[in-house]
């Protein structure tokens, strides 16, 4: 299997900026303390390229500051504009713009089979799907919270995230009718 382009530059930036060789760099010591070198190892191990790449791609936009109706880390992104974003960049597939039609042109699926590069909805405006972000494995999404706020890995255990979860769904490629790792559906979720 071969290392994302992002991975790759995460390695060559430790190596590159490490400070005394036994004291890690600044980001290094970031990625570990957050616990994200070891998700993005267990992702790049566990999921298919197009996924693993998805989701490395969006942890690559951490700190990222939310802005309404931002769809670029140039203007910020809200939560739909960095699904929409990172899909398109990376798989090259073209999702609607708002949460809601994102939930409507996607396959729904149990909470039980999320895998990363899957879709995580929530209920944060007393309206079903109205916040989204994307599954990265182990329980976490990454997403665009809110205003003032940045894009970030979150816990789906947190109470707020479990009491306001509406709901999971898959990306599916309207044309091949399958998933992003690969395994047909029977039912294609872009239209």
């Amino acid at each position: 299997m071969r290392v994302p382009a992002f991975l790759s530059s995460l390695l060559i930036a430790a190596s590159v900026h490490a400070a005394p060789a036994d004291a890690p760099d600044d980001l290094s010591r970031f990625l570990s303390d957050k616990g994200l070198l070891s998700q993005m190892d267990q992702v790049r191990q566990n999921v298919s390229n197009k996924a693993s790449d998805l989701v490395v791609n969006a942890l690559g936009f951490l700190g990222v500051p939310y802005q309404m109706g931002g769809n670029s880390v140039e203007t910020g992104f809200d939560c739909s504009g960095f699904v929409k974003a990172m899909y398109e960049q990376t798989v090259g597939l073209i999702l609607p713009r708002k949460a809601e039609q994102q939930a409507a042109a996607t396959q729904q699926i149990d909470r039980s089979e999320l895998q990363p590069g899957d879709l995580v909805f929530f209920n944060t405006l007393r309206r079903a799907f109205s916040h989204v972000g994307i599954y990265i494995g182990d329980g976490k999404f990454i997403h665009s919270p809110k205003p003032g706020a940045q894009v970030r890995v979150e816990s789906l255990g947190v109470s707020y995230w479990n009491h306001r979860f509406d709901g999971a769904r898959r990306v599916t490629s309207s044309e091949t009718g399958n998933t992003l790792s690969g395994a047909a559906t029977a039912e294609p979720g872009l239209r």
